[in-house]
Formats: structure tokens, sequence, C-alpha cells
């Protein structure tokens, strides 16, 4: 199901490929973590940050004006000749930034767009799946929740299990719940084994690129 914002302003295919953002980097890759792991994707990640998690390991993204402005036919380019099925829109905050453009590109070039996003900003663009990754240091707005299709909470420490029931809560029926840890805090894994063990509407979702030692 696409999952759209009825507020955006229409915009055509033609008009949308000349528009640029702020791009770290885009490749081609396999997904590492949450419901998707293991599938070939295509990666845009989009610079610019209003959150800054201590623990982020993109640090490098969070400043939009050190990278180079991309657009968006480029972007569509290089993402069909990848031959992935499957684009995923991750940041920094990709919300930060109208995403309309890029997603009607995307989806009338055949692919299907995955979205990464902290919540920090409303929903823009349309994607097949919207993973929400709640950051204490700036909480998602509430007109985001309705759009998850998936909740990945990172954990640091035992009280961010209160902070992922509270987000599950507010996301609709059916949403995929997961918990990850954090990858420099190994003492996280047996409190998260333990916690899905107790509350099986959890799973877990590991780093797995960083396993496989690839981007």
């Amino acid at each position: 199901m696409i999952i759209e914002d009825l507020n955006l302003t229409v915009i055509s295919t033609d008009s949308a490929l000349d528009i640029t953002y702020p791009v770290m980097e885009h490749f081609h890759t396999l997904q590492g973590e949450g419901a998707h792991t293991g599938r070939a994707s295509y990666f845009i990640r989009l610079a610019g940050c209003d959150v800054g998690c201590s623990w982020c390991d993109v640090k490098d993204s969070w400043d939009a004006e050190k990278h180079p402005r991309i657009t968006v036919g480029d972007l569509v380019e290089a993402a069909v000749a990848s031959k992935a099925p499957f684009v995923v829109v991750t940041g920094g905050e990709p919300l930060i930034h109208d995403l309309t453009a890029l997603t009607t590109a995307l989806h009338d070039a055949g692919l299907k767009i995955h979205i990464e996003t902290s919540g920090s900003s409303p929903m823009s663009g349309s994607f097949d799946w919207v993973t929400l990754s709640p950051k204490r240091f700036k909480a998602p707005v509430d007109a985001v929740y309705p759009h998850v299709n998936e909740l990945k909470v990172v954990v640091v420490n035992k009280k961010d299990f209160d902070w992922a029931e509270i987000h599950a809560e507010r996301c609709p029926d059916g949403t995929m719940l997961l918990l990850q840890p954090e990858w420099d805090s190994p003492k996280t894994i047996p409190w998260i084994t333990e916690y899905v063990k107790q509350h099986p509407q959890w799973g877990v979702s590991l780093q797995t690129h960083k396993f496989l030692g690839i981007r």
C-alpha cells in the first residue's frame, strides 16, 4: 500500500527531475535492519538532521551544507541502474526535506520506496513502507504515527523499554514492533532477549550490515 500525505501539492515527474536534495551518499547494498533485512536495496542518505543522537553512526550527515546537492533525475537514474527493486530514503533525518519530488519520480520509475525516519517532521511524499525510529532527543510529531508500518526502537538503557511501549500505543494496529540493541552497547542484548520473551508482540532487529562489513 502506498502511503500518501493528502495535503501535498501534486507534482509531475518532468518537473520533479530537476529538483535537488543535499545527499551524503547513495549506493546499492542490502538492507541491514528491520523488517526488510537482507533485501537488495538502493540507499539514498539525505544530509541534514534536527535530532542529533549521541550514538549516531552517520554524524557526518547532520550538516546539509557539507554535502553536494544532487538532482532527482540523477538519483532516480542511479537507483534504476542498480536494478534494486527497493529504495530506502534515510538520513540524517529525511523528513526535514519535502520528499514529494523524489518519491514521485521514484514511483514513476517503478520503484518501491521505504523511509526510515525519527518522525521529527510531518510526512511528505508517498511511501510503500514507513519505519519510525523515535528518539528521545526530539520526539515524533503527532501526524507521523498513522503512517507507520514498522516501529524500531534503539535500546541504550532499560528506560527505553517504557519509551518503546509509549510509541507502540500510538501506532496503528498491526504495526511491526522491533527492539534494536545499540551497536556499542552489548549489555542491552540480554535485556532485549528477556523483554521479547516476556512481551512476544515485540521482535528483535539487528544491524546485520555491520556483521557483514557492508554499508
